[in-house]
């Protein structure tokens, strides 16, 4: 049965968080917070169980690692804080962190609180809904925001040690690949495939900038009315790296496979000629304009290494599943996306010569 993707992971639905103990702790912490306290978990989000609170005064937003065994450097939400504490001061769109509490105790693992961006937030890639001006501006925001994240200098933010660009994209093969191993539940010939060949034919580094890792559209807050992103979410996979692996990594859209559940990554395909969806080359021109490029000679490399980092990603919720850690009641649905992800890496790669 296929799901309603919008219906599914929007809104929210009932806390398993101690709700005496937070307020307590956020009383402490948090400038002018005052209860009492409501919690509720959003239903979206697969990787780090995330919470609306809501005073008499205020709302806020909760996010915490999950409960029980985690796989090594993943839910690193100490920097998710890091990072977005530095662009809110540096002026990029993201929902202010006012606490981070790195000690399990308190609700029973680490969690950080942010400021509640208000606003719409679209599980479908097409924006449905819009009309063909507001989707077509909602894209081009989507386009300028990636292209500002990436022409901030990280040192002059506070973050030149936030990661090692340099050889960013062999160091998340060998990462992913690891991942995947660790996570792994059934052979896979095309993940065996990719594994062996990606790391000969990763290109070499662009350009060093902060990067999102996980940058689409349902990882942004769009504004209540208006065709523009006021808040990207989820950083948890940010480093200092490659802006071309991350920019290919948020064209995936136009060649998602689509998902028979619904419960996978959202897709382009079948939506190319919805009034205001860009061609992939105007996209990718309009990028390159901002950001002073002439072009991406090596874009089915990049390509070939953001499906196989996405499928070892989801094969990772399937592992969390298999130990009883996965977030979202639609992780086992959307690691089935897995086999389909990894055959369209590998179309990739066969048309970069592999």
């Amino acid at each position: 049965m296929r799901i309603d993707r919008q219906q599914a992971f929007s809104g929210t639905t009932a806390s398993d968080i101690d709700a005496v103990a937070l307020e307590a702790h956020l009383a402490q912490h948090i400038a002018g917070f005052a209860g009492p306290l409501t919690l509720a978990r959003f239903k979206g989000g697969q990787s780090n169980p995330t919470y609306k609170l809501v005073t008499p005064g205020r709302s806020y937003v909760l996010r915490r690692k999950p409960f029980g065994k985690l796989l090594p450097s993943a839910h690193a939400i100490e920097r998710e804080y890091r990072v977005t504490a530095a662009l809110a001061e540096a002026g990029f769109p993201v929902a202010r962190p006012l606490q981070l509490c790195a000690d399990d105790s308190v609700i029973g693992a680490a969690f950080y609180v942010m400021e509640h961006a208000e606003g719409r937030v679209f599980w479908e890639p097409q924006a449905p809904g819009l009309s063909g001006a507001d989707r077509a501006a909602l894209f081009d925001s989507l386009n300028a925001t990636i292209a500002q994240l990436h022409g901030i200098d990280p040192a002059t933010i506070g973050l030149g040690d936030f990661g090692r660009p340099q050889g960013y994209v062999g160091r998340q093969i060998k990462r992913w690949s690891e991942q995947y191993r660790a996570s792994e539940t059934e052979t896979i010939a095309e993940m065996d495939k990719l594994i062996a060949w990606l790391p000969g034919a990763c290109p070499a580094d662009s350009d060093a900038a902060i990067v999102h890792g996980d940058f689409r559209l349902d990882n942004c807050i769009v504004h209540p009315t208006e065709p523009r992103i006021i808040a990207v979410l989820d950083w948890e996979l940010s480093t200092l790296g490659d802006p071309l692996a991350d920019f290919t990594y948020h064209l995936m859209q136009w060649s998602m496979p689509v998902s028979e559940t619904g419960a996978g990554v959202g897709s382009l395909l079948g939506h190319e000629s919805d009034p205001g969806v860009p061609a992939i080359e105007a996209y990718i021109a309009d990028y390159c304009r901002r950001t002073g490029r002439s072009g991406i000679p090596e874009l089915s490399i990049y390509m070939a290494y953001n499906f196989f980092r996405l499928a070892a990603i989801l094969q990772g919720i399937l592992g969390r599943v298999r130990d009883g850690t996965a977030a979202n009641a639609e992780a086992a649905a959307m690691a089935r996306q897995v086999r389909p992800l990894a055959e369209t890496a590998w179309s990739f790669a066969r048309k970069a010569g592999a």
